[in-house]
């Protein structure tokens, strides 16, 4: 492949020296030609009678490709036509296909998070929703990124992160049920935009734009593992390629295929240690048997095994003049397992002698199908009318367990009658080892009309009018668990779903917006957005925005944005209510308008609103050396948190009201009790800055050069009250450690610093990534022995916590390609080669020795040194 065929993947060629002009005509000085990309019909801005340029979408191909400096063409947070990434008005990052495979990651959000630095991923998850792919931006929680396909809202994951932390609450949208063989290119709008989509938009915008060529093969294979446990090992198959439709028309067909086992760090059990045990910490599991089992048996410490198959058909065609007609499907199937606390032989002796871990496994099916028309010409307006429905259904089961209600003899524990709360369906003196303890669906209809079209005012001032007008019914289904899941107690580690939980709910949303775009002088530009939604159940909301740009010369630009935005409560928010056992004490989420939780002082939810402010500057002060720096910052208010946790003996009656009977061997302090609530206020500040620069090293090759920097940082600016209902007083929603798992659990700073070297048939990726510290005040654990300046038991408390933190990091990754031929290209690469892991907790922070990091902290990723190899074939 020559080296400007491998410059076509980079998006990165040598500086333009054309006079180019922008979607109105307007000057923008010696800027760069502008590459064809994304959904929409593109072209190339070049100067009258230059010659035209075909470039193939899919970033494996090979294609000549001018010597001019390439410039994605975007269609996120802009309605305008032929807007350069580097000319938006708003901050919008393109990242190609290539770019994400040289990541070396196969799943999608670890690639977006080793390659953008305002996104970052948690090292591992809890229960159920370490089953889920979620991604952070800018430091907020996952539900407050708005993904996007190819410009139509993707629907959301059922299954929600119902424990404390960063994720609460978050029902995201799962970017790895989209095949990556699929991808084209993402789009990453940093800046508020409900004014232009609606909920959702408040940290940015994840835009995937999928292929859309009508020829070409391509097949990428890749195996890898992490090499200093000698586990976790991976392998992904993938491929995509296009057929022609009549001449006219475009059938792309992606699929992959992926699987990885856990990955096990050692972990050394409290309760398996005897007389290591500190003098007061807590020894009531302690198993000092004859055939005491391995110090390591508890493997809650890892990452899920998985495997997932995913497919997508994406279509196109011409049906009349300046009529297309365009489709895209998908559908991903995932079986998941999660590994959940050791119980130690004494739990369930009858069933597993030597002990046993429970076992959460995940059958999800995620599907969606976007079928729509789009023209050219209607009055004069561009137009497109789609239809989206997308779905998500999760069955949440529990394998390797036991319901120990149910192992009692009849009448010590359990009982066949009715009218006993040990009744048990199923009998007594036997439990099944598996059981369904839950099903999740969640399902979102979408229809859009949208129309476009530039005017020129007293045939003067350029403008671009866009409108249209969206419906979406959003509808959520939770059904009940097996009887043997929840009855007598319910099975160990996951309580299964109890009736009373179990219900259909469902809402419209109605919209309309309106998007005006000024370029009042040939260097300035102005846009004004505005957006008007009714949600059936939490009312209206009006949401407006203002953005421009003003460019001095074709070297130096500023740009600024102000917007106000909103994220409704999810149907899952509201309505989701769940119980997880651990083997000393268990934690109950209520569902809100559920007569417990309003005990507790719970309130029926609020939207959360927002204020974006944002303000840069974009630089090239050398030919192809381009520089932006954007400040940001996001004001939110009414902020749905965990909030209400109490644990002892409030907590244990909560549940009990909410029908959950725990079993007599818990220890009260560790049974804890909270719900959703509007409870806080937050300002998140920070500061984006991206550069790039590509070396020509004549015979030695070509070296492109980029640095990305994300400063963060979230401050609490209220922290709302309610009645205790225990003790009459006020009391505050958010504790010390709730507090900190919104606020200082996201990386202070990210730095990611890439070259990529091409020369002859060899490629070399190195990126060097600095994670920046983390905070997190942490629950003392069973080990602890202290006392909190009140003089309670430091040991499970919900008053005082421990301060973690997670120093700063730097991660190496490295990637040697090399090209056999033109259709066959090979590569080896390690990430995080000097094995760098996140830093382990003390034992009195450390739940019964299994939990070894900080699964709050959104830092390095606790898998360690992982190496792998990659074929890929291009036809």
């Amino acid at each position: 492949m020559t080296f400007r065929q491998c410059l076509l993947t980079v998006c990165i060629l040598a500086p333009a020296t054309v006079k180019a002009t922008d979607a109105y005509g307007a000057d923008v000085g010696l800027a760069p030609a502008v590459l064809s990309k994304g959904r929409e019909a593109h072209h190339v801005t070049r100067p009258r009678n230059a010659k035209s340029v075909r470039a193939s979408t899919t970033p494996t191909h090979a294609a000549k490709v001018p010597s001019e400096q390439a410039e994605a063409i975007i269609v996120t947070g802009t309605h305008a036509q032929n807007v350069g990434a580097r000319h938006s008005t708003s901050p919008v990052s393109v990242i190609t296909n290539a770019t994400l495979r040289r990541s070396g990651q196969m799943n999608l959000g670890d690639a977006l998070s080793r390659t953008y630095a305002s996104i970052n991923v948690n090292p591992m998850g809890t229960n159920a929703s370490a089953l889920t792919a979620s991604i952070r931006m800018r430091g907020l929680n996952p539900n407050q990124v708005l993904v996007l396909v190819d410009g139509k809202r993707r629907h959301t994951t059922a299954n929600i992160s119902a424990d404390a932390g960063p994720d609460f609450g978050a029902t995201p949208v799962d970017l790895n049920m989209i095949p990556a063989a699929a991808i084209d290119h993402i789009e990453v709008l940093e800046d508020g935009a409900a004014a232009l989509y609606g909920s959702d938009a408040i940290a940015g915008v994840v835009n995937i734009i999928t292929k859309k060529t009508n020829h070409g093969l391509n097949i990428s294979s890749q195996t890898g593992a992490n090499a200093y446990n000698g586990d976790g090992w991976q392998y992904q198959v993938g491929g995509d390629g296009g057929l022609s439709l009549g001449g006219d028309g475009y059938l792309h067909l992606s699929g992959q295929v992926y699987h990885t086992d856990h990955m096990l760090p050692k972990t050394y059990d409290h309760r398996l240690m005897g007389s290591s045990a500190p003098a007061g910490a807590y020894t009531g599991a302690n198993y000092t048997g004859s055939a005491t089992p391995s110090l390591q048996s508890n493997h809650f410490t890892s990452t899920p095994e998985e495997t997932r198959e995913n497919l997508s058909i994406n279509f196109g065609k011409t049906i009349a003049r300046d009529v297309q007609f365009y489709g895209l499907i998908t559908y991903a199937h995932r079986h998941a397992e999660a590994f959940e606390n050791y119980r130690t032989p004494s739990t369930a002796p009858t069933m597993y002698p030597d002990g046993f871990s429970p076992i959460l496994t995940n059958e999800e099916n995620d599907y969606a199908a976007t079928l729509g028309l789009k023209g050219d010409n209607f009055l004069g307006f561009n137009w497109d009318i789609s239809t989206t429905y997308g779905a998500d259904e999760d069955k949440i089961g529990n394998k390797n367990t036991a319901n120990l209600g149910m192992l009692s003899p009849e009448g010590d524990g359990c009982s066949t009658s009715p009218s006993s709360p040990y009744y048990s369906s199923g009998g007594c003196g036997w439990s099944p080892s598996k059981v369904r303890a839950e099903t999740f669906r969640m399902a979102q209809w979408t229809n859009n009309a949208d129309f476009r079209r530039q005017f020129k005012i007293a045939n003067t001032v350029p403008m671009n009018l866009a409108f249209g007008a969206e419906h979406r019914l959003e509808t959520y289904t939770v059904k009940a668990g097996i009887p043997a899941s929840y009855e007598d107690g319910g099975v160990s580690a996951f309580n299964g779903l109890q009736p009373q939980s179990a219900g259909n709910w469902d809402r419209d949303i109605w919209a309309g917006y309106i998007d005006t775009d000024f370029h009042l002088t040939p260097k300035w530009n102005v846009d004004f957005a505005g957006r008007f939604e009714h949600y059936t159940d939490v009312g209206n909301t009006e949401n407006g925005k203002v953005s421009t740009r003003y460019n001095f010369s074709r070297r130096i630009a500023i740009r600024g944005t102000i917007s106000n935005g909103f994220r409704a409560p999810t149907l899952a928010e509201q309505h989701y209510s769940s119980m997880t056992v651990g083997p000393t004490g268990a934690g109950g989420l209520l569902g809100v308008d559920s007569p417990a939780a309003q005990a507790l002082g719970a309130a029926k939810l609020k939207p959360e609103r927002s204020t974006n402010a944002s303000a840069g500057i974009v630089l090239e002060p050398v030919n192809g050396f381009h520089i932006e720096a954007d400040v940001y910052q996001i004001n939110i208010r009414d902020r749905i948190v965990q909030g209400g946790v109490v644990n002892g003996t409030s907590a244990i009656t909560a549940l009990e009201n909410s029908g959950y009977l725990l079993s007599s061997n818990v220890t009260p302090a560790d049974v804890t009790a909270y719900y959703f609530t509007n409870g806080a206020s937050t300002r998140t500040q920070g500061v984006d800055i991206k550069a790039d620069y590509l070396l020509h090293l004549r015979r030695y090759g070509n070296l492109a050069l980029s640095m990305a920097i994300d400063l963060n940082r979230t401050r609490l600016h209220h922290n709302g009250t309610y009645d205790d209902p225990n003790t009459g007083a006020m009391a505050q929603y958010l504790n010390a450690s709730n507090i900190s798992s919104i606020t200082t659990a996201y990386p202070r700073s990210k730095i990611i610093l890439n070259a990529y070297w091409t020369t002859g048939k060899w490629d070399v990726n190195i990126r060097q990534t600095r994670y920046g510290e983390t905070t997190s005040m942490l629950q003392y654990m069973d080990w602890a022995t202290g006392t909190c300046a009140d003089g309670s038991s430091q040991q499970f408390s919900q008053t005082c916590f421990g301060q973690f933190k997670n120093t700063p990091r730097w991660l190496t990754d490295l990637e040697i390609g090399y090209r056999i031929n033109p259709r066959w290209h090979i590569a080896v690469g390690a990430n995080n080669i000097f094995n760098i892991r996140p830093r382990k907790l003390p034992e009195n922070l450390n739940y019964v020795g299994g939990q070894i990091y900080d699964y709050q902290s959104a830092q390095v990723p606790m898998t360690g040194g992982y190496y792998y190899g990659r074929v890929n074939f291009t036809l």
